[in-house]
């Protein structure tokens, strides 16, 4: 049985009918202390699938208690389904005396399943901070299918180095363009972040930029800006995760992104793309 968080009901409900298997329907209720209670009355069955998204620390509480509700009702088996993890992003102490917190959440979230599966961790090596078996699934392939399939000569850029994989798998799934990446400096203390322009020539090209998750929309509109002053035509940003906190859509939108393509992982007005079919292969 599906079981969804309430923060991926539409993610859970194509995953149920790509599966064929029964969708089940929690209840959440608030206390007066604020504290939240997450049911699932409706569950039959032996196993259990959770799809949760952990975008905020509320969700992280109901995804821990969906997997001891599943439990209480019957279930033998739980897998746990990630699509978006948060905290993935603290995969070490930047500072001494700070948590690991990738690896808190990890050792929590193992405590009640048996299995777990992410999509495209901000960092793969989160993996190994569960204590349950865990499966990681690449979704940036799928960006490719909303994209026009007439783009002028494009260019598929990352953010910075470690994107450019992600440029190229979306690249590759669309057959077709070069890909580069930007250079981008971090600096922890203010957290500033500056980016540098590629050397990749971006005149009269439609440039894919690509990345992980858009989370401030900051970097990518950096980004974007570059590759307007050198001249390219229309330019689109994907992401396999599509958070845009706050003002993100409106600083893309004033940087002249012409089209922001994102997944279900996170549910957005830019979630075009379903990673149903991604994880039910996994299943």
């Amino acid at each position: 049985m599906i079981v969804p968080g309430s923060a991926s009901q539409a993610l859970a409900a194509a995953l149920a009918e790509h599966t064929d298997r029964a969708l089940a329907t929690p209840e959440y209720r608030w206390f007066p202390d604020g504290e939240e209670c997450a049911s699932v009355p409706e569950f039959g069955g032996e196993e259990a699938v959770v799809v949760a998204a952990t975008e905020s620390n509320d969700a992280l509480v109901e995804l821990l208690q969906l997997q001891d509700a599943v439990r209480e009702a019957g279930a033998e088996t739980v897998t746990t389904v990630i699509p978006y993890m948060g905290y993935a992003r603290q995969d070490r102490a930047f500072e001494h005396g700070e948590p690991v917190s990738a690896r808190a959440v990890a050792r929590a979230v193992s405590t009640g399943t048996d299995r777990v599966v992410l999509v495209t961790p901000h960092e793969p090596d989160v993996a190994e901070y569960f204590d349950a078996p865990v499966e990681v699934l690449e979704a940036a392939a799928l960006l490719a299918d909303p994209l026009p399939v007439d783009l002028t000569d494009p260019l598929f850029l990352g953010p910075d180095a470690s994107a450019e994989e992600l440029a190229v798998d979306v690249r590759d799934a669309y057959d077709g363009g070069e890909t580069d990446f930007f250079e981008k400096v971090r600096d922890y203390d203010t957290g500033e972040v500056t980016v540098m322009p590629s050397d990749a020539d971006a005149a009269g090209r439609d440039v894919v930029v690509v990345d992980d998750i858009i989370a401030t929309g900051s970097t990518m509109s950096e980004a974007v800006a570059a590759l307007r002053e050198r001249g390219c035509d229309d330019v689109y940003t994907v992401c396999v995760h599509g958070m845009l906190a706050g003002n993100a859509r409106t600083k893309l939108a004033a940087a002249g992104v012409t089209h922001v393509v994102a997944t279900d992982t996170l549910e957005r007005a830019e979630s075009d793309v379903s990673v149903a079919p991604l994880v039910a292969d996994a299943l």
